[in-house]
């Protein structure tokens, strides 16, 4: 049989502008698909990558997703407050290797400043700085990948989680918390989350700048006697970091446990979930509720993406038809010329394959082009890394889709071999 490709290529080029308009649209149907796919994976990775060191979180009755996005994602929200003897006692609890509490509600031009203990931001020694060191003195902050601060910058932190640009002279004056401020000791290594953008302080300073203790009943005499002498109390000379005063505790939004072992691990959630005042939860938990909303969300988007698929390959095949329709004469002198029915049946068919195959292709590239934007929009606004990638369920969804197109493609081209050449040469 002759080679039909020669007849079909310039049959491309003398439709191109139809032929790359049918390509486009199953590349759009097809980009759809692969990138809500690919994105809902990248969202569970980085997701997950960012829990990782949030071993057990424990918080006030309430919402528990709430709390995880507050922690874990640092979105700004009203969280209910732990009683601070609580923490004391986590301190003394069995099975807790350290218990790490996480204050909110401060931010220096857009950053969250979370205070806490150098032992979490450390990892207890597991997580090396890329510069510096931890902070240890009330005065002294470590900060987060992308937070745009060098060593010994200094800073003063603000009220609430507002950019500095949102912010006019006088509210500026009235929100900014000017009894500390902070000297950048280290830097942490990028993490790939949203404490990338985050200022670490010690808790106590937290404490301190709202009006209340410090946690050590060491810090509240000095502080006494200073104001008794009229000298200006030294920050830096306060203590830091546990052992807290249980009588001089306050609450916390979060406390982050380390458990010793696995075991202690669900005998601490069970029994802080179990306590009046707090709830407790592995991140794991939460987050496999939320990823069965995505995949519910995920299900509706694939769905809409195959339908758009069918949709777009019924159009493919009705402007074959009607190319068809159109040069019925063409095909019958071609007929007539000595052409076979197997011939025209292998051209029609592989012009409707290439056609197809192409535009899988494209909708391919398109398709990982589209999540990776989006995974970057998400990770400039949240500091969530979304680590994009195709994998085997992408590949397979075109290969699925281009062996469809392969089948259906049989349609016109069995319509066009049963013509004779009689037929043709009458239209």
């Amino acid at each position: 049989m002759i080679n039909p490709l020669p007849l079909v290529i310039a049959d491309i080029r003398h439709t191109r502008t139809g032929v790359i308009a049918l390509i486009l649209l199953i590349a759009i149907a097809v980009a759809l698909g692969v990138a809500v796919s690919a994105q809902e994976r990248a969202l569970r990775t980085g997701g997950n990558k960012a829990a990782d060191p949030f071993d057990l979180l424990v918080g006030a009755p309430g919402s528990q997703t709430q709390l995880l996005m507050s922690t874990v994602y640092l979105q700004p929200a009203a969280v209910d407050l732990i009683d601070g003897s609580i923490l004391q006692a986590m301190s003394q609890q069995a099975g807790i290797h350290y218990a790490a509490p996480l204050a909110f509600g401060d931010s220096y031009q857009g950053y969250p400043v979370v205070g806490t203990t150098a032992q979490f931001v450390s990892l207890d020694g597991q997580r090396t700085l890329t510069e510096g060191r931890l902070f240890q003195s009330m005065t002294e902050a470590v900060i987060g990948a992308d937070v745009k601060l060098a060593l010994q910058d200094r800073l003063q932190a603000r009220h609430g989680q507002i950019a500095l640009d949102e912010l006019d002279a006088d509210e500026d004056d009235e929100l900014l918390h000017r009894q500390i401020t902070y000297t950048v000791v280290g830097r942490l290594p990028r993490l790939g989350s949203p404490w990338d953008r985050a200022i670490m302080v010690p808790v106590e300073a937290i404490w301190r700048t709202h009006g209340l203790s410090t946690g050590h009943r060491e810090n509240e005499i000095l502080s006494i006697q200073a104001s008794r002498q009229g000298h200006k109390l030294d920050w830096s000379a306060l203590k830091i970091g546990p052992p807290w005063d249980a009588d001089h505790i306050p609450g916390v939004p979060a406390i982050v446990i380390k458990p010793v072992s696995v075991r202690d691990a669900y005998v601490l959630r069970n029994y802080y979930r179990r306590h009046d005042a707090t709830t407790a939860f592995f991140p794991a938990e939460v987050l496999l509720e939320l990823y069965a909303l995505l995949g519910d969300a995920r299900f509706l988007f694939a769905s809409m993406a195959v339908a758009t698929q069918v949709l777009v390959l019924g159009a493919m095949l009705l402007a074959v038809f009607a190319a068809l329709a159109l040069r019925r004469r063409q095909l019958g002198v071609l007929r007539a010329l000595g052409a076979s029915r197997s011939y025209l049946f292998a051209a029609i068919w592989s012009y409707t394959v290439i056609v197809i195959t192409l535009g899988a292709a494209l909708g391919l590239a398109l398709g990982w082009l589209t999540a990776l934007l989006l995974s970057s929009w998400v990770g400039n606004t949240t500091g969530l890394l979304l680590p994009v990638s195709l994998g085997t369920k992408e590949f397979l969804m075109v290969a699925a889709l281009i062996g469809i197109g392969f089948l259906l493609a049989l349609i016109p081209s069995i319509t066009a071999y049963r013509h004779s050449v009689a037929s043709l040469l009458r239209a």
